[in-house]
């Protein structure tokens, strides 16, 4: 009996203990980012009903968490992120409290019928949800906790606190806390969420969170050729073997090797779908551009306050003016006024997202209105607009 209680019924080592529970959190981390977030929360894909039920069951046994309360809240915090009803936003409830109370945040709000009768449609809700995993959610994290130790002795209890920390730490305090808070952002989306690292293993492609943030519903959350989301891997394994379909992923932009003469119709719709592939390639040309006129000013700039400009901060280049502080935006107009191609620059930028922004217009007010801003941007001689205006044009 003394030997059970200390090894259990494997009587594994030391590292078998430890590669059984990193794979066993590494199962969990698939089925929230996969099954959970890109599958109930944003329908980006579609389940086979052997895969669906083994990441409903694994889920009631690693973490106790119910599908419809899981996407619901979820679906909340898209809708109002960032703002006082954002279900775990630390840029209205600060990054301590969503990082270190991301779990008590998430329980709060699933007694929140409201919560659950708005946003949690279209999730599981036969007997088995309704019986088993919804009304014996500690059922699940129980027998875990028997399965752990009755395989591990004693050791088990720590492999079981472990898993029941994994989720609570990584997903929603990392993800919700950090990822709102710091890091790198591939777009200029509404809000305030970051790409942690390009390389998504740990938390399965979550640490993409800019870039799933900006194409909510796409399946797969990597951008750029750099990064990695592993849960996007997984997809497509399953996808293989006809356990999924994918159902939606962010466009692809594709840019015709010879831009056309004039923007038409087809152009506008380039646009607005590629329209945060258009910022941030605005955002580099205005970078260039105030290399360009920080060189070509140097020797001008004499006092504190202008040399300051050379000191600008890279958000002012890059981000909506309404996201800057009032010290940045003081910056920001004291630079233009100092350079006549920033000032047009800054200028054409907010002139240009009114093609998608100013949802009151017609798509033939919105063919004019880009029409003009081409017109607009080659006739003005600075060259980078000249170059927008071309990639404008190429956008397929």
């Amino acid at each position: 009996m003394l030997d059970f209680l200390q090894n259990g019924l494997t009587g594994a080592s030391f590292w078998q203990i430890v590669a059984f529970t990193l794979i066993a959190t590494h199962i969990t981390i698939v089925g929230v980012t996969v099954y959970l977030h890109r599958g109930m929360a944003h329908r980006a894909l579609d389940f086979h009903p052997i895969l669906s039920h083994f990441f409903r069951f694994w889920m009631w046994l690693t973490t106790g968490q119910n599908t419809k309360a899981w996407a619901a809240i979820h679906r909340k915090h898209h809708a109002k992120c960032e703002t006082i009803e954002d279900p775990h936003s630390p840029v209205a409830m600060g990054l301590k409290k969503v990082f270190w109370q991301g779990a008590e945040l998430y329980r709060a709000e699933a007694k929140n019928q409201e919560t659950l009768d708005k946003y949690g449609h279209g999730c599981p809700d036969d007997w088995v949800e309704r019986n088993v995993y919804t009304a014996h959610s500690t059922w699940g994290v129980s027998l875990m906790l028997i399965i752990d130790v009755a395989l591990f002795g004693t050791a088990g209890l720590s492999v079981w606190g472990i898993q029941m920390l994994w989720i609570p730490v990584l997903a929603a305090g990392v993800i919700n806390g950090i990822g709102h808070f710091w890091g790198y952002r591939n777009f200029d989306c509404v809000d305030a969420s970051r790409n942690i690292f390009p390389i998504g293993i740990l938390i399965g492609g979550e640490e993409l969170h800019n870039n799933h943030h900006t194409f909510g519903t796409s399946a797969k959350l990597s951008s750029k050729w750099y990064e990695f989301d592993i849960g996007w891997m997984y997809i497509r394994i399953f996808e293989a073997f006809g356990l999924v379909k994918v159902r939606k992923v962010a466009p692809e932009v594709r840019v015709a090797r010879v831009a056309k003469a004039q923007v038409d119709m087809a152009s506008v719709n380039a646009v607005i779908s590629n329209r945060y592939d258009v910022l941030a390639r605005y955002a580099r040309t205005m970078k260039d551009a105030y290399r360009a006129e920080m060189t070509r000013l140097g020797t001008e700039l004499k006092s504190v306050e202008e040399k300051a400009l050379a000191r600008l901060p890279r958000k002012a280049l890059v981000v909506h003016e309404s996201k800057l502080t009032d010290g940045e935006r003081s910056k920001l107009n004291a630079l233009c006024a100092r350079s006549e191609a920033m000032r047009t620059l800054v200028e054409m930028r907010e002139e240009l997202r009114q093609v998608w922004e100013r949802t009151n217009l017609s798509k033939e007010q919105m063919l004019e209105h880009l029409q003009k801003w081409c017109e607009r941007a080659e006739a003005s001689g600075n060259r980078w607009l000249q170059e927008m205006s071309l990639r404008v044009r190429s956008y397929a």
